[in-house]
């Protein structure tokens, strides 16, 4: 699968470490940032607010989750 897929207007990319399509997806725009499960794109996806995903990569980086 190509490492970019276009769903609406968001675009998802795959991390440059996965080897797969065994991964989580991000898409950006101005007001969200989405995720998804690369095996079921059909399933849709998870919108998390910038102040959201601030807070979860924090907590990921300093291993608090």
């Amino acid at each position: 699968m190509d490492p970019t897929a276009i769903s609406g207007e968001l675009v998802f990319r795959t991390s440059s470490y996965s080897k797969t399509n065994n991964c989580v997806e991000v898409a950006s725009s101005p007001l969200e940032t989405a995720l998804r499960d690369s095996k079921h794109q059909e399933k849709g996806h998870l919108s998390l607010s910038r102040s959201e995903w601030a807070a979860f990569l924090g907590a990921a980086r300093t291993h608090s989750l």
